[in-house]
């Protein structure tokens, strides 16, 4: 059966993005770029990774999910509208429609515990949860892995990792914990 992996950046004090889905202040560069990419090779959008030389392929994920929020970063740049066209692309909507370009994503209001189940009875490699917070949320009994990429920085306010989620402990496993001199760190998890 396939894994959900909740794979993304997270500040100090449990952020994704600030107020306004601001993520400029994670580290873009540094020792833990390669170490990181390497492993989770195909989690650059496709057009920025071709133009500076980064391969997509044999990464560990074959289906992208995103929340609205998430996929909207790209919206004001057309060449974004299928950011991961290299993967299969799922974006929760709530009932909105894709921008022009964007005929190879998944726009969808299905309920994602549904759809998530279905995909991991899927053939094929892992699936990789992007991003935001509310989804993290909805699929938070879903998610079978966690890959933090923990930044050397402190938000104070913004997106949770897990949005706004209610009080409900959930043991995890850590397997692996990577530090870099950037001061990032890589942490991951599975469920106890």
């Amino acid at each position: 059966m396939r894994t959900l992996t909740y794979y993304v950046a997270v500040s100090l004090d449990g952020f994704i993005a600030g107020p306004a889905g601001e993520f400029d202040a994670f580290l873009a560069e540094g020792d833990h770029m390669q170490a990181i990419g390497e492993q989770f090779r195909g989690t650059v959008p496709t057009v920025l990774a071709e133009a500076v030389g980064i391969p997509v392929q044999d990464g560990p994920f074959d289906t992208v999910l995103m929340g609205w929020n998430t996929y909207a970063v790209g919206m004001p740049d057309q060449h974004l509208a299928s950011p991961y066209a290299h993967l299969r692309q799922v974006v929760f909507t709530h009932g909105r429609q894709g921008p022009e370009g964007s005929q190879d994503v998944l726009f969808t209001d299905r309920d994602p515990v549904q759809l998530v189940r279905e995909l991991k009875k899927e053939d094929g490699k892992d699936i990789w949860l992007c991003g935001g917070g509310s989804l993290a949320a909805a699929l938070a009994e879903e998610i079978d892995q966690l890959a933090l990429k923990i930044n050397p920085v402190t938000f104070g306010g913004g997106i949770r990792l897990f949005g706004d989620r209610s009080y409900q402990p959930q043991p995890w496993r850590s397997t692996s914990v990577q530090a870099f001199e950037s001061g990032v760190a890589l942490a991951q998890y599975e469920r106890a």
